[in-house]
C-alpha cells in the first residue's frame, strides 16, 4: 500500500529573515501545494515531478539531500529496508520564496505516515517538517513548515531559548488578492542566512534600529490585517521591503519588478521569502490591477501566480 501526503506552499507578507531573530513575523498558506507518494521500491528513489522554476532542483540538490537525511534521521526510518520510492508532485512551481522545502518535508512526513501506519498528528508532522528543513538550510524560521502543514494565515514568534514557537492564527477582516511574479533567480537559505548575520554581527547598532522599525511595521500591519485595511497593509508591505534593502537581501531584479507592480497600481510589493531574487509579492486593490500586473510581467517574461489570502 502507498501513502500519500500534501503540503501547503506560502507567502510571507511580513518577516523574512527577522523571524529568525525573534521577532514575529505573518505568513499564509497559499492553495497551491505539493504532493508526496511512498511505496516500496526495488531501490530508494526519489522522482521529482514538481513543476519548478530553471535551475532550481540542479541549484536545490545539496538542500534536498540534506533535508530527506533529516526527516529520515528524525523518524527513525531505514529508507532500504525495505527499499522506498517517494514520487513528488502537485501545482506548486518551486521556487525561492514559495515554502517549496517546507511543502516537500510536509508531504513527504504524511506520505509515510500514511504508508508506515504511524498516524502521526498534525503537530508531529510540523515538528518532523521543522528538522528537515533545519537539516536542508540551516536555521529555519519555523514559519514555513508550520504554514506547509497547517494552512491559513498566522502570526509567528520563534522562541529563541528552544521552547515551543508563539503561533495565533489570524480571522483577517478582508480577503485580499495578491500577484506573485518571479525573478527566476534561485538562491540557497543556508547562505543568504549566513550572510545577513555576519552584516549583523559587523554593525549591531544598524541592525538594532531595523529591527525596531521592523517590529512597529509588523504591530501595525497585524492591526490593519484583522480590520481588513488592505491600503495601509500596502503601506506597511513597502517599509517592510524598504527595510529588507538595508539588511542586503533585496536585488536590482527584485527592485524592478517593485517598480513596475507599483506603478501598474498594486498597493505595495515586497520580496518574499530568501531574497536576492525568488519571488515578489504585489498587494492588489481589484480585478483590473491584478489583470494589469499580470499582463505586465508577462510582457517582461516574468512567471506570475495570482491567490487570494485571508478567506474564512
Amino acid at each position: 500500500m502507498s501513502g500519500k501526503g500534501i503540503g501547503f506552499g506560502k507567502t510571507i507578507l511580513f518577516g523574512e529573515h527577522f523571524v529568525v531573530y525573534g521577532l514575529p513575523g505573518i505568513a499564509s498558506a497559499i492553495s497551491d501545494l505539493t504532493t508526496a507518494e511512498v511505496e516500496e521500491g526495488e531501490k530508494f528513489e526519489l522522482v521529482d515531478n514538481r513543476p519548478a522554476v530553471e535551475g532550481y532542483k540542479v541549484k536545490k540538490q545539496e538542500e534536498i539531500s540534506r533535508e530527506l537525511d533529516s526527516i529520515f534521521e528524525f523518524m527513525k526510518i531505514d529508507r532500504e529496508k525495505p527499499p522506498l520510492k517517494i514520487t513528488l508532485a502537485g501545482n506548486l512551481e518551486c521556487a525561492s520564496g514559495i515554502g517549496a522545502s517546507a511543502a516537500l518535508a510536509s508531504s513527504i512526513a504524511r506520505a509515510l505516515s500514511e504508508h508506515l501506519s504511524l498516524n502521526l498528528t498534525d503537530d508531529q508532522i510540523n515538528e518532523i517538517a521543522f528538522e528537515g528543513e533545519r537539516g536542508g538550510s540551516g536555521t529555519p524560521s519555523g514559519i514555513d513548515n508550520t504554514c506547509s502543514t497547517y494552512g491559513g494565515m498566522i502570526t509567528f514568534e520563534k522562541n529563541l531559548s528552544g521552547g515551543p514557537n508563539k503561533i495565533e492564527h489570524i480571522e483577517v477582516g478582508k480577503p485580499f488578492e495578491i500577484v506573485m511574479v518571479n525573478t527566476g533567480i534561485t538562491q540557497e537559505t543556508k547562505k543568504v542566512v549566513a550572510d545577513v548575520r555576519a552584516e549583523k554581527e559587523k554593525d549591531p547598532e544598524k541592525y538594532e534600529k531595523i529591527f525596531s522599525d521592523y517590529k512597529k511595521t509588523v504591530d501595525e500591519a497585524v492591526v490593519s490585517l484583522k480590520e481588513g485595511n488592505i491600503e495601509n497593509v500596502g503601506k506597511l508591505m513597502d517599509k517592510n521591503q524598504e527595510l529588507l534593502r538595508q539588511i542586503t537581501v533585496s536585488c536590482p531584479e527584485v527592485e524592478n519588478i517593485v517598480k513596475m507592480t507599483k506603478e501598474k497600481g498594486a498597493l505595495g510589493a515586497k520580496l518574499t521569502g530568501t531574497g536576492r531574487g525568488g519571488l515578489v509579492i504585489c498587494l492588489s486593490p481589484g480585478k483590473d490591477v491584478t489583470k494589469t500586473i499580470v499582463e505586465s510581467a508577462k510582457a517582461e517574461n516574468l512567471k506570475v501566480n495570482v491567490t487570494t489570502l485571508g478567506k474564512k
